[in-house]
């Protein structure tokens, strides 16, 4: 016992002096809430690591029941090729869209603004869900320490609520003290793991007896077993998320290179490429990234070798699948028992984090939402931190009232969370193809780019679609009409008064609520532009429409500011250069009014702007 409780000491103390600290003057010098590699390998990268604790147990689920447990290598080698395809994608639209804003800002760009509108309600879905599923997740592993994964779901419901609320006030104290917590959680999780996989390994060299084998139900045919796998498959798949948020939340990363690309431009000068690929924040954001490339693939097939040879699934012995797995590798060790213990609560925690993901990414989204008509102003609020908590608590409140919904059913959270994330990978791989396309000259780099970026587009196209039929008997029918839904509420708030926005409500919330400056405030301030054209044209359309029918409409509103074009408003070769709406707003002054100006919701110093 005394080895365990030793080993668990170093193990939390290497983790603590890893992790990342947020100094006065990194504020100072990047902005509040900008953080570095390490942060950013926490914040963006814990939704996809946490994945380890669940993704492998929903796939076996899929297929042991029906003694397909043995053929679970080609859902994992499935998935391996997914992330990887879909991760190279993301690597390389960071240097194409590195102001941020991922498949919203690139399917505004190079596709139309009415399939943006639609990526951007969905990822908000998606967001939601994602805490949803990480927090009652966590909820599992921590009822696996006694045994009592199938307790009432009043139990689930609470713990959850419990674990959601711990991260939603971690979440609003800001970004450099949540990434050092998250960071620190997820050093002593990649060490207690060694430690378990050496026990594993103990174990089955031990001869370790299995769990008692059970008889399946019934034999599939092949077809259905064709669809037991193509559901393994794609339950596996469900921690993708990750990709859209570091490319989402690019913003929120500080400009500069971290120690390894500046230590590699001194030493190997002659490997100029690669560290210009790893520089900048774009760079920081490639590697948060490229650790997503191999590490499904490989903690998969871990988990499913194990699983298949100690017969461990979710449910087992009143386990989760990496409840039992653990059980066994840690009491390999002596005193064991303790790193179990210490194992299944850190996963607790762990996947309750995984939460800040989502949260994150919320705060990425809806400014901009909100900026583009889809959510009222008075969303926007930002602290003196860089966090928007409005944004923060309201998704908290949606997760209690889900959780509840749901019964804290983690299995019924899923056909909701990871479906939706795909339909932007594939609205990013369509624009990356277009942008190579009309960027890169003709020859065989053009053509293969293109070839890629297609390929990736089109698998993200089947995976959305294999998402939905492999979950059909789970509520993914459900998630067809959720997303139909969605795609016409998005449009009806657009043009109801709630999306109308005029360019000085845009730089008002922009540039003096949301606090952005730059290039991504000139990003989203174009984004809203064209919004409102797409918002002018639906309406005429819907005009003539009711013309047909002898009803005349009158438009209420002259044609919006007109937006332009992307380079000419993001001010590439001047990125100095004010914003794209100043020239309007120094043409339309405000007019003086009796009484003086109206009041309007607070900006700057009254809502947390440092003087």
């Amino acid at each position: 016992m005394l080895f365990s409780i030793a080993l668990l000491i170093v193990i939390v103390f290497i983790a603590f002096k890893a992790a990342p600290v947020e100094k006065k003057e990194h504020t100072a010098i990047h902005g509040a809430g900008q953080i570095g590699l390490l942060a950013a390998l926490a914040l963006f990268g814990v939704d996809y690591f946490t994945s380890y604790f669940y993704a492998t147990g929903e796939m076996m689920s899929a297929l042991h029941p029906y003694n397909l447990q043995k053929y679970g290598y080609i859902a994992v080698i499935i998935i391996a090729i997914a992330n990887a395809v879909f991760g190279f994608l993301y690597m390389y639209s960071l240097g194409v869209f590195n102001e941020g804003g991922g498949s919203y800002t690139a399917s505004m760009r190079y596709l139309a603004p009415g399939l943006s509108l639609v990526v951007a309600v969905v990822l908000l879905q998606d967001y939601i869900f994602t805490i949803v599923v990480s927090s009652l997740s966590g909820v599992d592993q921590l009822l696996s320490l006694t045994n009592s994964y199938n307790i009432t779901w009043i139990v689930h419901v609470g713990i959850g609520i419990a674990l959601v609320t711990v991260t939603w006030f971690l979440t609003i104290r800001g970004r450099g003290e949540s990434s050092r917590v998250v960071f620190t959680m997820l050093g002593i999780f990649l060490l207690l793991t060694v430690v378990m996989a050496v026990g594993l390994f103990l174990a089955r060299s031990n001869h370790v007896a299995a769990f008692p084998y059970v008889q399946p139900s019934s034999t599939p045919s092949l077809g259905m077993a064709f669809y037991h796998m193509l559901t393994a498959s794609m339950k596996g798949l469900v921690a993708l998320s990750g990709l859209e948020a570091m490319s989402n939340g690019i913003q929120f990363v500080i400009d500069e290179d971290f120690a390894l690309v500046k230590w590699g431009k001194q030493k190997l000068p002659q490997l100029k490429g690669l560290w210009d690929f790893y520089s900048g924040k774009s760079g920081i954001g490639r590697m948060v990234q490229t650790s997503f490339l191999f590490y499904g693939g490989v903690t998969t097939a871990f988990l499913a070798y194990f699983a298949v040879h100690f017969n461990a699934f979710d449910g087992t012995a009143g386990r989760s699948l990496v409840g039992n797995l653990s059980f066994i590798g840690f009491t390999q060790i002596p005193g064991g028992t303790i790193l179990y213990w210490a194992y299944q609560i850190l996963a607790v925690g762990l996947l309750a984090a995984a939460s800040m993901t989502a949260f994150q990414d919320l705060q990425a989204t809806e400014w901009r939402d909100v900026a583009i008509g889809e959510i009222p102003e008075i969303i926007v609020y930002r602290d003196k931190r860089g966090t928007f908590t409005r944004s923060v608590t309201i998704a908290y409140v949606l997760v209690i009232i889900i959780t509840f919904i749901i019964h804290g059913n983690t299995s019924l959270g899923v056909p909701y969370y990871g479906i939706g994330v795909f339909m932007p990978i594939m609205m990013m791989g369509f624009s990356i193809r277009r942008h190579i396309l009309r960027n890169f000259p003709k020859g065989f780099k053009r053509s293969l780019g293109a070839f890629g970026a297609g390929f990736a587009a089109v698998l993200s196209g089947l995976v959305f679609i294999g998402q939905i039929a492999g979950k059909w008997t789970e509520g993914g029918w459900v998630v067809l009409i959720s997303f139909s839904v969605l795609a016409l509420t998005a449009n009806l708030l657009l043009i109801s008064p709630i999306g109308y926005r005029e360019p000085k409500q845009i730089y008002r919330i922009v540039r003096e609520k949301a606090r952005v400056q730059g290039a991504m405030a000139s990003i989203v301030e174009w984004q809203s532009l064209k919004m409102q054209e797409y918002r002018y044209n639906l309406l005429v359309r819907i005009a003539q429409l009711f013309e047909l029918f002898g009803i005349r409409r009158p438009m209420r509103f002259e044609p919006p500011a007109p937006a332009g074009d992307y380079d000419h408003a993001l001010h590439v070769d001047h990125p100095e250069a004010p914003s794209l709406l100043q020239q309007y707003l120094d043409n339309h002054p405000k007019e003086p009014v009796l009484g003086g100006a109206p009041r309007e919701t607070a900006a700057g110093n009254t809502e947390g702007k440092n003087d």
